[in-house]
């Protein structure tokens, strides 16, 4: 370890106990030492994405949340239902590091050329446990950002990009032309609008205020829809028709949307059908459920017909099957248009010892469009 750099470092955990309670805490863990091919990245930004939600606070109960400590070290606890306990049996009593991805400068390296040409430079990565002042990564794993961006220009350059750039990726692999996505004001959503475009895929977005269909409009898209507009189903039905699309991508997760999704494909592709069938439309129609906005149970009609189906999509599995050329021309392309389509919004920032205050935990838990927090590690506050 440099001079420069101190021996030990703030490092968020989350813990979650026997008897069902969550403990949110900051401890003071051993700088690491870089491996050969790996780096020490300083973190400087890190998002709270939905998908960091899960492991954070495991479900926990966060309006019985209590906060006790001291500013600088406070100490989150919540009660965690004892009927969600089994999911949980294989983390209970462990401490665990939390964040999925990040930005920040390397600030030392291993031996090897690739980690020691990283020294200095601002990189992405999505290592886990980056909610933390300094992190290990493998060099392999780290985007190299564009000159002049910061460290929260590049934050959220892996879940959120490649999650979008899966998704078209994935509509070419299996056949389909053209795309619905739910929640789609969010960042990502405002991405994939952007991608859309620039790719010349027709998109159907689904959103629930009506500024979020301005937001979507004012960025060019062509095709949005309320789903809280007492004309929603047929609405959805006329994007569907305008667009041919048969696959969509369900952020939400629970209730009705996926299968109101389905019957809006399963009508459009009737109304050009020239015989009846009592199985319903021969086009296949699919939905992919990424997402738990909801966490309802998911309910399914049966008015779409026998061609369809509903499935779960994650991200790394897509990357690990996409192979590692395709994974490089997507990572390449977030680098390319970081600033621009890959750009993304925060709420607010908050650091280490914020994350933990109730201020921040009540937003973020929401998980509510628009109020996305960032991680600020080194930031003391």
């Amino acid at each position: 370890m440099t001079a420069d750099q101190p021996d030990s470092a703030l490092e968020l955990r989350s813990l979650v106990t026997s008897d069902g309670t969550l403990e949110l805490s900051l401890h003071d863990v051993p700088v690491p030492v870089p491996a050969d091919n790996e780096v020490l990245v300083r973190v400087e930004a890190s998002p709270i994405n939905p998908s960091d939600l899960g492991l954070l606070v495991a479900g926990a109960d966060m309006s019985k949340a209590t906060v006790s400590g001291t500013p600088e070290r406070p100490v989150v606890t919540a009660p965690v239902a004892a009927a969600t306990l089994g999911a949980l049996s294989g983390r209970l009593g462990q401490s665990l590091p939390v964040g999925i991805e990040g930005a920040g400068t390397v600030v030392a390296a291993g031996s090897s050329l690739a980690a020691q040409a990283l020294v200095g430079k601002k990189v992405g990565a999505a290592g886990g446990g980056m909610y933390a002042q300094y992190r290990t990564i493998d060099a392999s794993a780290c985007l190299v950002l564009p000159d002049g961006a910061t460290a929260r220009d590049g934050a959220s350059s892996f879940v959120n990009p490649l999650t979008a750039l899966g998704m078209t990726e994935t509509m070419r692999r299996e056949g389909h032309s053209a795309l619905v996505h739910t929640a789609a004001a969010s960042n990502l959503g405002q991405m994939l609008v952007k991608i859309c475009q620039k790719d010349g895929i027709p998109l159907v977005n689904i959103v629930r205020k009506p500024e979020q269909v301005e937001l979507l409009k004012s960025l060019g898209a062509g095709h949005v829809v309320n789903s809280t507009s007492a004309s929603f189903s047929e609405e959805l039905v006329e994007a569907v028709k305008a667009t041919s699309a048969t696959l969509a991508f369900d952020a939400i997760g629970g209730g009705t949307i996926a299968s109101q999704i389905l019957s809006a494909m399963e009508r459009a592709a009737n109304a050009t059908a020239t015989e009846y069938s009592r199985y319903g439309s021969n086009v296949h129609k699919q939905v992919y459920i990424y997402g738990v906005l909801d966490t309802s149970p998911t309910v399914l009609g049966r008015d779409f017909g026998l061609a369809w189906g509903v499935g779960g999509w994650l991200l790394m599995p897509f990357l690990q099957n996409a192979g590692a050329e395709t994974v490089g021309r997507l990572q390449a392309r977030v680098a390319a248009e970081l600033t621009t389509t890959f750009a993304s919004n925060y709420a607010g920032e908050v650091s280490l010892a914020g994350m933990l205050q109730p201020e921040a935990f009540n937003q973020y838990v929401k998980r509510a469009t628009g109020e996305k927090f960032l991680v600020t590690p080194n930031v003391v506050s």
